[in-house]
């Protein structure tokens, strides 16, 4: 299932709900810039035509293009409506486009319009999709290259990549700086969630859920563990 990560401003939005009806698993958190995030390393600002107006001329837009910017993340400008109502909605719709061409151009962040909501949200569904399958398609040639090789050839950090990748909510590019960070694939799975959750890409949700996938039991070992300390708690009594 594609998961798209949705800023909590974005709760009362309808692309949410689309979303959710189309199949997306929506999870809310607090972003730091951008309203969406369909995969990693990768963040949509959303606007309205109306709110493209209004930040543009209260100068919140070249604020929010210079954070997205400097987020380290790829950004993409969802604008949505039709521009043609700006010539009602302001008497200077040429500062609105000559902000959009900045952004484009000397920002080098691609524009993506969209009618409606529910049209937004099927763009940031395709979109999620695309990217999504792209880094699964990823780490799985690497590893099949890395694993053609005679065995001192292989390619151990393209492995550690693999393995952390695997692990839900952690793509390539958060594997591998957990790896810079800890050094090594043990040292991460030994680190502590407050330790992970640290990492720029991870959330305290994701050290968590990790934490929980490594020390998971199967109801049979966790019966048999439980036997067996019953067992001795007879022979000492």
């Amino acid at each position: 299932m594609v998961k798209v990560y949705v800023d909590e401003r974005e709760r009362n939005s309808k692309v949410p709900k689309y979303l959710i009806s189309m199949g997306v698993s929506v999870v809310f958190k607090q972003l730091d810039v951008g309203d969406y995030i369909p995969a990693e390393g990768y963040v949509i600002e959303r606007k309205r035509v109306d709110d493209l107006a209004h930040s543009v001329f209260e100068g919140r837009f070249f604020h929010q293009i210079k954070r997205l910017k400097e987020s380290g993340l790829s950004p993409i400008l969802l604008i949505e409506g039709n521009l043609s109502i700006l010539e009602k909605i302001t008497s200077k719709p040429k500062a609105v486009e000559a902000a959009l061409i900045t952004a484009a151009i000397y920002n080098n962040i691609p524009i993506i319009y969209t009618r409606n909501a529910r049209h937004s949200a099927e763009v940031i569904k395709y979109i999620a999709e695309k990217l999504q399958s792209h880094e699964v398609r990823h780490v799985v040639q690497v590893s099949y290259r890395k694993y053609s090789k005679p065995k001192d050839q292989l390619d151990f950090r393209a492995w550690q990549v693999y393995i952390l990748s695997s692990f839900p909510g952690i793509g390539p590019k958060t594997a591998e700086k957990l790896l810079n960070k800890f050094g090594s694939l043990r040292n991460v799975l030994n680190a502590s969630p407050s330790e992970l959750a640290r990492v720029e890409g991870m959330s305290e949700d994701k050290a968590w859920l990790i934490n929980k996938i490594l020390n998971y039991e199967s109801r049979e070992v966790r019966e048999s563990k439980g036997l067996t300390k019953f067992m001795r708690g007879q022979e000492e009594a």
